[in-house]
């Protein structure tokens, strides 16, 4: 397993001291987050525009009840400050851009897939919570992380095998859960303070019994794809 490396394009930029610690790595969000001063617009994305479409490989879930209601009560305790809302049915974690469908073929998604899933780590949980954010959004804190680098890892292993290594490597990788897109500059503070308030919410496990292969697509001011190749885990 690569270990994490600075990246000042990577929020936190600098890693966490621990990988395995959910308590270290949320502690860890949380300092960087409240150190902002300014939060930018998450849709201000060059080549990124409305109507955009790539493959990534994410997590979903759509049907966890339980993670719905705490991002339904999260956004709706934040909506004073007029962030963009992740709807319930899309929340997410993102793990790896594969490319664009007019470069990436039929094909290639296949024996992606099936690379992946010969190489793919046995299903594992992981925590969410608590709130915390970067300069565009404001996102749950993961934990532990390393199942979730070992999962990066093992798919930037088989996109490399099929050419198609992602653009980020895994010691770049910062595992999160956005519930709210920021939309225009501004000040942190009053979008720290808000989060702030949150952070004593109980946390909710995540199952992660496969990864998803999917093709994203911007709809205005939110995210939306449709699922090409669920991936079961070992």
């Amino acid at each position: 397993m690569p270990l994490l490396s600075a990246d000042p394009a990577a929020f936190p930029a600098e890693p966490p001291v621990d990988t395995h610690d959910p308590a270290v790595t949320a502690a860890h969000d949380w300092a960087a987050f409240s150190a902002l001063d300014e939060m930018t617009d998450h849709w201000a994305r060059p080549g990124w525009s409305d109507g955009s479409r790539a493959y990534y490989w994410m997590l979903t879930f759509p049907d966890d009840q339980r993670l719905a209601a705490l991002a339904g009560h999260c956004q709706e305790e934040l909506a004073p400050l007029g962030l963009d809302p992740v709807p319930t049915d899309g929340l997410h974690i993102t793990l790896a851009r594969v490319g664009t469908p007019g470069v990436v073929t039929p094909g290639q998604l296949d024996s992606l897939a099936r690379d992946a899933e010969a190489l793919l780590p046995s299903a594992f949980f992981v925590h969410a919570m608590p709130l915390a954010g970067s300069r565009g959004a404001v996102r749950l804190s993961l934990g532990p992380w390393e199942p979730l680098l070992r999962l990066h890892h093992v798919l930037a292993k088989a996109g490399s095998s099929v050419g198609l290594a992602p653009k980020k490597p895994t010691s770049a990788f910062r595992p999160h859960l956005s519930l709210a897109y920021n939309n225009r500059r501004r000040p942190a503070a009053p979008v720290v303070d808000a989060v702030s308030s949150l952070r004593a919410l109980p946390a909710v496990e995540l199952s992660v019994p496969a990864v998803q292969l999917v093709e994203l697509r911007r709809e205005g001011r939110t995210y939306r794809w449709d699922v090409r190749k669920s991936v079961p885990l070992g």
